[in-house]
């Protein structure tokens, strides 16, 4: 059968990520075939140096694919299939603040989690309502697979804001982390699993492996994960293999300390910022960041390589990475595009999954995606510890998304007052303050902020 080739949006073209999804498309044509790639970006300077080298890998490896670059909505919009989006909005620059200034009051500073992921989510639901407006009005047929973070706060907003959307919110940490339970387990691949999972983005638990012969392969990872976190055999050996940054091992190895929380399930990483945001701060560098660390070495690398492949017109030695996980988005591409009826994880409306939970959260759970996009699977009830951990959570992004909405500062507060990551109401206040001078130009105005006062001691 001869698969229809796809036209493709990438939002966000300036991404340093970008280039990496254009080689993972480009290794996987065979399969999710491609007739069309445009870039769209409000940055068009910073957008063309990512775009002139992709043109000239494109113009190399697939000269049958038509690129195109450009910042007008209607020329990016206009007869496309798929929008994959991966915007930031205030770029590192923002993500910086959002990080540094939770820290200057003892609370962990990260883009998707406590008060950096709702400063962030503040300013990416408006960048992302507008995405999905501009395909409706020029390509009202397609599908938005989107991974701008902070996915839970965006998945929320696009729920409650644009209902009738079709919009997918997906992230790939659970895809990494199921990648080394594979090597835990000498598999090939993570497909060789079929897992069973349940919780929030960046908020969740396994709770059944197995193998294609429905083998139970739980019992090996937890012992792995006890004594070492998801730090994998390799690792641990020191065996040559793609580098891992010193922040990235602290944290697959802090899930040996999640996950004795609950030894019936295998936690996500994320959870450590919530259970130990203690020791999180005391290791953090309220001078120098994950952000700034980003902007000293991927910014500059990509950026600096992509430069060097348009000024000598040839991406033959480029020396750009495959995004191996982006390859999630090409299944979930092609399970809508060719109704292959993949089983994925996704951030959709609970909706009776799991049947304790409440319906209109937007939980991570896997699905079967066809032509009509993703089919939720039940999970059935959630034991007590993970709902009431959950509801505290969902709490806060429902809180944040009519915060956004409404205008309300004191919405806005009681979100950060509900985030396990900050110790009281005062603290939450002096952030809040600190946050919105910060976010000024890109928040919209929180109206009813003259309104509250706490004496500060």
């Amino acid at each position: 059968m001869t698969l229809k080739k796809q036209s493709l949006l990438i939002a966000g073209g300036g991404s340093t990520f970008t280039p990496g999804i254009i080689m993972m498309l480009l290794e996987n044509l065979d399969k999710f075939p491609i007739r069309q790639i445009k870039f769209f970006d409000n940055d068009e300077e910073r957008q063309k140096e990512i775009a002139d080298a992709c043109e000239i890998i494109l113009q190399e490896r697939a000269p049958e694919i038509t690129f195109l670059a450009t910042t007008d909505p209607e020329t990016a919009f206009t007869d496309v299939d798929f929008v994959m989006a991966h915007i930031r909005v205030g770029k590192y620059a923002m993500r910086e603040q959002d990080e540094k200034i939770p820290l200057k009051y003892g609370v962990i500073g990260q883009e998707t989690c406590g008060p950096g992921g709702i400063s962030y989510g503040m300013r990416s639901i408006g960048g992302v309502l507008e995405l999905i407006d501009y395909m409706e009005l020029y390509s009202p047929d397609a599908w938005m697979l989107n991974y701008s973070n902070p996915a839970a706060i965006v998945a929320e907003a696009t729920r409650k804001l644009r209902p009738t959307a079709k919009i997918i919110n997906i992230c790939d940490m659970p895809v990494g982390i199921e990648h080394r339970m594979s090597e835990i387990l000498g598999l090939q691949s993570r497909k060789d699993m079929t897992v069973r999972y349940y919780g929030l983005n960046h908020f969740g638990w396994w709770t059944d492996i197995r193998d294609k012969d429905g083998n139970d392969l739980m019992p090996k990872i937890k012992e792995h994960v006890a004594e070492h976190g998801y730090v994998t055999p390799n690792e641990l050996v020191g065996r040559p293999g793609e580098e891992i940054e010193p922040s990235w091992m602290h944290t697959y190895g802090k899930a040996k300390e999640v996950y004795p929380l609950d030894p019936k399930t295998l936690p996500n990483t994320y959870l450590k910022y919530y259970f130990f945001p203690q020791d999180e701060v005391a290791l953090a560098d309220p001078e120098h960041t994950r952000a700034n660390e980003v902007m000293e070495h991927r910014e500059k690398s990509v950026f600096s390589e992509c430069n060097r492949i348009a000024n000598i017109q040839t991406a033959e030695d480029a020396k750009l990475e495959t995004d191996d996980h982006a390859s999630y988005i090409v299944d979930l591409a092609r399970a809508i595009a060719y109704n292959t009826k993949e089983r994925m994880l996704l951030i959709v409306p609970n909706d009776g999954a799991l049947s304790n939970f409440d319906p209109t959260a937007m939980v991570e759970i896997p699905c079967i995606v066809g032509s009509n996009g993703p089919e939720p699977l039940a999970q059935g009830e959630i034991p007590r510890f993970q709902k009431g951990l959950m509801e505290q959570q969902v709490a806060v992004e429902k809180l944040v998304v009519e915060a956004w909405a409404e205008g309300s500062y004191q919405k806005l507060w009681q979100a950060l007052i509900l985030s396990r990551t900050v110790p009281n109401a005062r603290v939450a206040k002096q952030l809040l303050d600190d946050l919105i001078e910060a976010n000024q130009g890109y928040w919209p105005e929180l109206k009813d902020s003259v309104k509250v006062t706490v004496p500060m001691v």
